[in-house]
């Protein structure tokens, strides 16, 4: 994080000699690297009256880019500056304008030049001014502290048109403040293709082989079919138009898939006359014309009228994974859904399984892109013959499927920096620059429905992923940089300004907060980096620590969260009778509770999951706990000692041999002592937060 802003000529001359000054500038460290770097000396450095300056020509066009700009240079510099202004640039503004087209930039490359004066940004359109920023931003981000820019001159535009991240909000529910973020996330990063898979349903038999009572979700609020929509997670449609409006201003595509004939439980629940009794009710009866009638509906709903729900240019239509012997009726199915898509003004994406389903049946092939994901299903160089663009997905290499134990848990990181691009497609590899090889795209199922996994843990797996995956997507192959010095320079960049998906909390010598009372503040040396309530309501802060009195009782703390691996000490000293879901600590995405629910023992909650250690703290004498947590569980101690580890717990599911892998992992909620609604009664005190897990003194 930038502290503040230099206040400096940038002149040469001025410059005390440095690195800076001395030599020529090698390229910046920015992910995805650049293409191009011409470096020269000296650095480019923002002032207290740094402005963001639109050339005239380009204020329409350019005046969304500046105002996002403006927003994230004050979250990194914790400053109020950088006015938008039209005009010349002076000494110390960022210069943002558009030039004429060109063929090695297309729509997406732009050139960056920064002098000692000003830093300049251009490119043929908008979206590529706008990337130029998020390689101005990476770069103070990592010049923590003095808000320079090397100065030279960088011609940078991507290997691969798209480059995509696919999430299935289907079998778990994300929130729409987390897809918002995402945008962000992966706009900083480059990525500009945001698949979202808007419903599915676990599989049949992992419950019980009934129908019924198998998990299925439609995402998306719908006034054709009001029951379609599910009760437990949804998306209101001017939500998700917002969301699309959202990701236009940063660059990002938004594709939304309806999941259709295979997939399909959400539907047959609806209408259950539509399910199929062959195939099973996840898979659309394709000789009913009612079914027809219904998923025709439900496209008419989110594609018709003046104000569209999907407001952007290409829808996906699943296509997938459905029963070989109806291979005629998919793929006339899948002919429609493409057809109709169209007839709204979209192209249309597909899993297209049309090696799976081979038959004489035509589908239609021009403007239609596929997702490659399995050779089996759709044969990559038989869809690239027929004249499908690929968008390259492969199952091999990029499903992540948390704590499932088939596919990726977490990415192999260092091959596929190493080894893959977007034209390696499972086995296949095509040549470099192959025209139909429009990307890739690495995904998230979450196939394990109620497994515990929340959205924290999802992006724990994702974000070193879209690291290296933006590298690739953007730059290719780059042998003048090892994976271990890429790795090195991705630690010390985040998820853009203002973001901190990641809970992470910087601290000397590991210590990120120690809470100060009256007591522990006479202790400066021994608790090193303190803080103190940022708001009390209901409590009281006196000589043996922070007094809790039961409902809306807290004290507010600077941050929200820490999240994996950290160590959160604390000594508690409860009153006899806190009544059940007694909090310790809570924020909004979790609480950690002196009595979870009826057992009378500690525990937390978060997502709709609960947690009960096995243990309960005895009421009114001092007893130290310790709550250490990273990506694989978490463990309670007290006075010193591991009572017990919430990890790796396997649930048997009936009627199979298969286990369902419970996660049991805990961002530590920090935002509040107490609660605003359910505090517990009693005296906390001596509370310390690490920055490592099992960090027990």
């Amino acid at each position: 994080m930038i502290k503040a802003i230099l206040i400096t000529t940038c002149l040469l001359g001025v410059l005390q000699p440095d690195a800076w000054s001395q030599t020529t500038n090698a390229a910046p460290f920015v992910i995805p690297g650049l293409r191009e770097w011409q470096g020269s000396t000296g650095a480019f450095s923002l002032r207290a009256s740094s402005a963001i300056v639109l050339e005239p020509a380009s204020t329409q066009a350019l005046s969304a880019t500046a105002e996002v700009l403006q927003q994230d240079l004050r979250k990194l510099t914790n400053g109020a500056g950088f006015p938008v202004k039209t005009g010349k640039a002076v000494a110390g503004d960022i210069l943002l304008s558009l030039s004429a087209p060109d063929t090695l930039l297309k729509k997406e490359g732009y050139l960056l030049t920064a002098t000692p004066d000003y830093l300049q940004i251009s490119a043929p359109e908008s979206r590529g001014v706008f990337w130029g920023t998020r390689t101005l931003l990476q770069v103070l981000e990592r010049d923590s502290g003095h808000a320079r820019f090397p100065c030279g001159a960088a011609k940078d535009y991507p290997r691969y048109e798209v480059r995509g991240f696919v999430l299935d909000v289907g079998r778990k529910f994300f929130s729409m403040d987390f897809l918002r973020q995402y945008v962000k996330f992966m706009s900083y990063y480059k990525m500009n293709d945001f698949h979202i898979h808007l419903n599915d349903n676990g599989f049949y038999k992992l419950f019980g082989h009934n129908w019924d009572s198998t998990y299925a979700a439609f995402r998306l609020e719908s006034d054709f079919f009001p029951n379609l929509t599910a009760k437990d997670g949804s998306y209101t449609k001017q939500e998700f138009r917002e969301l699309q409006e959202l990701a236009n201003t940063y660059g990002v595509k938004i594709v939304p898939e309806i999941d259709v004939p295979a997939h399909s439980l959400a539907f047959s629940k609806l209408r259950p006359e539509i399910g199929s009794k062959k195939y099973g009710m996840d898979h659309l009866d394709l000789d009913n014309p009612v079914t027809y009638r219904v998923i025709d509906s439900v496209f008419m709903e989110y594609l018709s009228g003046p104000n569209p729900v999907f407001t952007g240019p290409e829808v996906h239509i699943g296509t997938d994974e459905y029963a070989k012997e109806a291979a005629e009726q998919f793929r006339a199915f899948t002919d429609h859904y493409i057809r109709l898509v169209e007839s709204y003004g979209k192209k249309a994406r597909i899993w297209g399984a049309l090696t799976h389903a081979k038959g004489n049946t035509p589908v239609k092939v021009k403007d239609v892109t596929i997702n490659a994901w399995y050779n089996g299903y759709a044969d990559p160089v038989e869809m690239k013959r027929l004249g499908y663009d690929l968008i390259s997905t492969p199952d091999a290499w990029l499903y992540i499927v948390p704590a499932a134990g088939y596919y990726y848990d977490y990415l192999r990181l260092r091959t596929l920096y190493e080894k893959w691009e977007p034209v390696q497609v499972n086995n296949i590899r095509f040549k470099d620059g192959d025209p139909q090889i429009k990307g890739g795209s690495f995904a998230v199922w979450n196939d394990r429905v109620g497994n515990g996994i929340t959205e924290k843990d999802v992006h724990d797996r994702v974000f070193p992923a879209m690291q290296v995956l933006a590298q690739k997507m953007w730059k290719g192959a780059d042998s003048s940089q090892s994976y271990a010095a890429f790795e090195a320079g991705a630690a010390q960049i985040g998820e853009g300004p203002g973001a901190n998906m990641r809970g992470k909390l910087s601290g000397k010598d590991g210590l990120a907060l120690a809470f100060v009372t009256p007591k522990t503040e006479r202790k400066k040396a021994a608790v090193g980096n303190q803080v103190k309530a940022v708001g009390i309501s209901g409590a009281a802060i006196k000589k043996d620590g922070l007094h809790l009195y039961g409902g809306r009782s807290f004290a507010t703390l600077p941050v929200p969260e820490i999240g994996y691996g950290y160590t959160v000490s604390f000594a508690v000293k409860p009153a006899a009778g806190n009544t059940p879901n007694a909090v310790l600590f809570s924020s909004p995405n979790a609480v950690f509770k002196l009595t979870q629910q009826q057992t009378g023992k500690l525990g937390f909650s978060r997502e709709g999951h609960d947690y009960v250690f096995d243990y309960a703290v005895p009421a009114n004498k001092w007893t130290q706990l310790a709550v250490s947590g990273d990506h694989k569980g978490t463990r309670l101690y007290v006075d010193g000692k591991l009572v017990q580890s919430l990890r790796g717990q396997k649930i048997p599911i009936a009627g199979t041999k298969d286990t369902l892998l419970k996660v049991q992992t805990l961002f530590f909620p920090l935002q509040f002592v107490g609660d605003t609604a359910q505090a517990f009664k009693g005296v906390i005190k001596d509370i310390k937060v690490w920055n490592s897990a099992d960090k027990v003194e």
